[in-house]
């Protein structure tokens, strides 16, 4: 890792609240009332209730929803014995994973120990606190023994995660894989090379999906496991070969499948030649594969290769299991997680990939080509279909298998709560930023002498999301550059006060657009030393995709240059702002809430337009409601009169769209409410998606309100109706928010571009 990335790394780390979790209240804690049924008197209510029946906890406290991730730090992935508290970011990151991805919460623990008898009696002695437990980064052969003593003792699921997840994953790989080369499971032959946790946990399932265990050579670091060596642990001795073969050279010949999970570099492309036709080559070391994957490639026709790295097909990644693995278990209070259990994951993995490709996973990786075959035998990570797909095998087959205690009665109910665990579009933002890694875009910062924007360009660089141009005094922005350690060498940088030619070609064009509103010739070119001026003709002129400014200026100052240099859509001529806010339930759409002061019933049309054909480009169907302190004519004034119009104008000319008001925001948020008191809404009883305001004071004042609690994320201010990609920031924008309005920008010149 360059020097940049590790001050990167460590600034993630650092800024702000240390760390990456914390824990927050789910009840009402604002008033005395509250606190005394929190804890004194209230409590001793549900303690006295547990101590009745114990199962009680998973009634009245968040056992039932809580994993640990426990490591002692003695094999972290890549990096080894590195202790306890060294281990740390990486279980925190654990737990950000099951958050993110199954709703799951987490306590990290980082053990200080590494006898057996020790771990396990700690552990032991931690589980009524605990609905699951995740072993993590153990060393083997300790992991083996660990996690079969606290299987045995403990009635809650436990896993370790570098065995099973690794496992499981690549288990579902192997069944997709021997199905696109059309062989039979039974009769392959299958060389592993590496000898830990991973590998032996990796061999015992595909033994359980059907390989023979005499057509298995395995290999650790001395070379192939067989009868004549005395160093073998019992774990090791499973996979003792009689065949003649000590090395990996000779161990390849007439392989079907290679499995890899030891270090970088170490398999030929003459020993991928040597395997038989229609090789399967998983090469799953991190960060270096044990073959490049176009090396791989390019070795011959007929390979099908997987790798553990996400910038390659195929990737074998655990977070594809684990979190949903959890999350089936935990449902059914299942009291282990047993062979039927990751078996009904593996296969639930592997048919996943057999069903079309639903079109938000191939708008997140903006990859239109995605169906089963030798380059998709897995899901995507991003696939939201994984929750419903995995948690429910894993919760049927603890069931089936006897091991579950709380059973679900109707499937149906429990994927609806899945899904709304986390909200269909949770991932909002990756997405966006999955789908401007696959086409990314020239886009230009007006204000590259500000070292959020240069943090920012660095980023969006280093994640391939958009290929900056910075516009600014050359030597100030490198020494900014220097001076902050950011490396920008692979970006434009362009001065306007050097760009002459430039300057008179764009000041011509401006000069011609704007001669009649004022303009001279000479004022136009004059114009083009101004940064806001150049880089929006550079966008009006193809010689960029998407312009951002706004950080150092004020907004109107900052926007006036778009408004004058780019093309403008609609009847109405205007511009509006929109925020997108990140709730719980997914993405919530507000407008207008930067631009334009109030607006007439025809401009709230146009209005509605724009916001529609936005939020539909971000693949949401728009559910719009307009809001204002009235409901359907229950009270007067200016503001829902204009409303009111511009709905009958909506139902009368554009019936297909889903809209009405005015309305409440209470009102348009909870749909069910909504429908009690006014049935005959076109909304129905669905919560509005898209918030409409009739002006910037109410509009503005909303978004500020949530912004300012910082209780969701906000992205924004998203420009609506220029003809190209204009997006003006905040003063307090930090450098994710750029980073991420960046993204937004590269989606929407890419949507600009596709017509």
């Amino acid at each position: 890792m360059s020097d940049k990335k590790h001050l990167d790394a460590l600034s993630y780390h650092a800024d702000g609240r240390p760390g990456k979790i914390e824990v927050i209240t789910t009840k009402p804690t604002q008033t005395q009332f509250d606190l005394a049924l929190a804890y004194s008197p209230g409590v001793a209510v549900p303690c006295l209730k547990i101590a009745e029946n114990t199962d009680d906890v998973y009634k009245y406290t968040a056992k039932g929803n809580l994993v640990a991730v426990i490591s002692n730090g003695t094999a972290v992935l890549g990096l080894g014995d590195i202790g306890p508290e060294a281990s740390k970011p990486v279980m925190e990151g654990k737990g950000v994973l099951f958050k993110i991805f199954a709703d799951i919460d987490v306590f990290d623990i980082e053990l200080n120990c590494k006898d057996v008898d020790e771990f396990v009696r700690t552990v032991k002695a931690m589980e009524p606190t605990f609905g699951g437990i995740n072993l993590e980064d153990i060393k083997a052969p300790e992991s083996f023994e660990i996690e079969e003593r606290l299987k045995a003792e403990l009635n809650i699921p436990i896993m370790h995660d570098d065995q099973h997840g690794t496992a499981i994953i690549s288990g579902a790989g192997l069944i997709n894989a021997l199905r696109v080369v059309d062989k039979r499971i039974e009769e392959i032959k299958l060389v592993v090379n590496g000898a830990g946790a991973s590998a032996i946990a990796c061999t015992k399932l595909f033994v359980s999906l059907g390989v023979k265990i005499e057509n298995i050579t395995m290999l650790d670091s001395k070379g192939v496991i067989h009868a004549g060596r005395t160093d073998l642990d019992k774990y090791k001795r499973q996979f003792i070969t009689d065949r003649a073969a000590r090395t990996l050279e000779e161990s390849m010949v007439g392989a079907d499948v290679f499995v890899g999970l030891s270090k970088g570099n170490i398999l030929t492309p003459e020993m991928i030649k040597s395997m038989a036709p229609d090789p399967i080559v998983f090469a799953m070391a991190n960060p270096d594969p044990e073959i490049d994957y176009n090396l791989a490639m390019a070795t011959r026709d007929d390979v099908l290769v997987a790798t553990g790295r996400s910038d390659f097909p195929n990737q074998v990644n655990n977070v594809l299991g684990f979190p949903f693995i959890f999350r089936g278990a935990l449902d059914v209070r299942a009291t282990t997680i047993n062979e039927e259990m990751k078996l009904a994951a593996v296969r639930a993995i592997a048919d996943l990939a057999l069903e079309p490709v639903p079109e938000v996973v191939m708008l997140a990786y903006n990859d239109f080509d995605l169906s089963f075959g030798r380059n998709y035998i897995i899901p995507k990570p991003m696939d939201p279909r994984l929750l419903t797909a995995v948690a429910p095998a894993v919760a049927k087959a603890a069931m089936e298998s006897g091991v579950a205690r709380n059973p679900i009665a109707d499937w149906d109910v429990y994927k609806a709560e899945l899904r709304k665990r986390l909200g269909i579009d949770n991932d909002f933002v990756n997405r966006l930023v999955q789908r401007a890694r696959k086409n990314p875009k020239r886009v230009v910062f007006a204000e590259a002498n500000d070292v959020k924007i240069l943090r920012a360009a660095q980023l969006v660089l280093a994640e391939k999301i958009a290929e900056p141009i910075l516009l600014g005094n050359k030597v100030a922005i490198r020494e900014l550059m220097e001076e902050y350690n950011i490396d920008l060498d692979d970006a434009t940088i362009m001065d306007p006060w050097e760009e002459d030619e430039l300057c008179n070609k764009f000041g011509t064009m401006l000069y011609e657009k704007r001669q009649r509103h004022g303009f001279t010739l000479f004022e136009a070119i004059k114009q083009m030393r101004n940064r806001n001026y150049f880089g929006n003709m550079m966008l009006e002129a193809g010689m960029a995709d998407a312009f951002i400014s706004g950080l150092t200026r004020n907004y109107p100052i900052a926007l006036r240059p778009s408004l004058e240099c780019i093309g403008i859509t609609g009847h109405s001529k205007r511009v509006a702002g929109m925020h997108v806010v990140m709730t719980k339930n997914g993405p919530l759409f507000l407008a207008d809430t930067t631009v334009n002061i109030d607006y007439k019933p025809e401009e709230l049309v146009d209005l509605v337009l724009k916001v529609h054909d936005r939020v539909r480009q971000f693949r949401m169907e728009p559910k719009i409601a307009l809001v204002t302190y009235s409901n359907f004519g229950s009270s007067k004034g200016p503001a829902p009169q204009q409303m009111k119009k511009a709905v009958e104008m909506l139902h009368a000319n554009y019936p297909e769209i889903m809209v009405d008001g005015e309305m409440q925001t209470t009102y348009a948020l909870d749909g069910e409410t909504r429908m009690r008191q006014y049935p005959f809404n076109k909304l129905g009883d669905q919560n509005a998606n898209t918030l409409i305001f009739p002006g910037l004071n109410s509009g503005n004042a909303a978004f500020q309100l949530m912004r300012g609690m910082g209780i969701v994320d906000i992205i924004g201010p998203i420009l609506l109706g220029f003809e190209k990609s204009v997006h003006i920031l905040h003063h307090t924008s930090t450098v994710r928010e750029i980073v991420n309005m960046t993204a937004l920008a590269v989606c929407e010149a890419q949507d600009i571009e596709n017509g």
